[in-house]
């Protein structure tokens, strides 16, 4: 597809999402830097929903926003502030460490290296890229389950796994769209494109620009 292609495409997903696109990424952290805040939010919504993720880290980063903070609490308190996050105690031990790595070894700034990041306990390649990309504003493609799934429904790309779809959609969407399509993609596959039954009678691409691969069923 051509760069236009892509523009309209981008364009009238948050044009379908509205108002949904004014609710916040990630929780405020006062006196914490945004690619920590994404980091640590990043490890808490893994297998989370968002209504749980979201409160989760406003609660850790009320009771302790920065990097030397968050390390210097036992890792009891954090287990009960994130609580009821997927897996909150392997999570908990996870970001004291990473909290630690940042304060100690990296002087209380979030290394902007995807090996680096891959590096501490619970950090994938998702939650490098995310923090690469929203934190420090250098394109990266973060794919989790919506952009995985809406990238091979729409045909844009035929995968098997997240990291095959990263490498397929760098190769064929334009760089200046690799930040912003994970924010757009997560909220239109939670709201419209989603796993069953997807809202194809009220969606934009629907008509001429989706595949529908694997699509059983739908609603308006």
């Amino acid at each position: 597809m051509s760069g236009a292609a892509w523009e309209k495409i981008f364009r009238d997903i948050k044009e379908r999402l509205g108002r949904a696109m004014e609710k916040q990424f990630f929780p405020p952290a006062k006196g914490a830097d945004q690619s920590f805040r994404i980091l640590i939010s990043t490890m808490i919504s893994l297998r989370t929903k968002d209504e749980v993720t979201y409160p989760a880290a406003a609660r850790l980063f009320a009771r302790a926003a920065s990097p030397a903070a968050i390390a210097a609490l036992p890792e009891k308190e954090i287990e009960k502030l994130i609580y009821p996050a997927g897996f909150y105690r392997t999570k908990a031990a996870s970001i004291r460490e990473a909290a630690r790595r940042v304060a100690e070894d990296y002087g209380g700034k979030v290394p902007a290296d995807r090996q680096l990041l891959m590096g501490f306990p619970g950090v994938g390649r998702k939650t490098a890229n995310l923090v690469l990309s929203i934190g420090f504003g250098i394109a990266a493609i973060c794919v989790d389950i919506h952009v995985h799934r809406i990238s091979n429904r729409a045909g844009w790309v035929e995968t098997n796994t997240p990291e095959e779809t990263e490498a397929a959609l760098c190769a064929v969407v334009p760089k200046k769209f690799w930040i912003p399509i994970n924010e757009l993609l997560v909220k239109f596959g939670q709201s419209v494109c989603t796993p069953a039954s997807p809202r194809c009678g009220s969606c934009p691409l629907a008509k001429s620009r989706c595949k529908k691969r694997g699509v059983t069923r739908t609603r308006g």
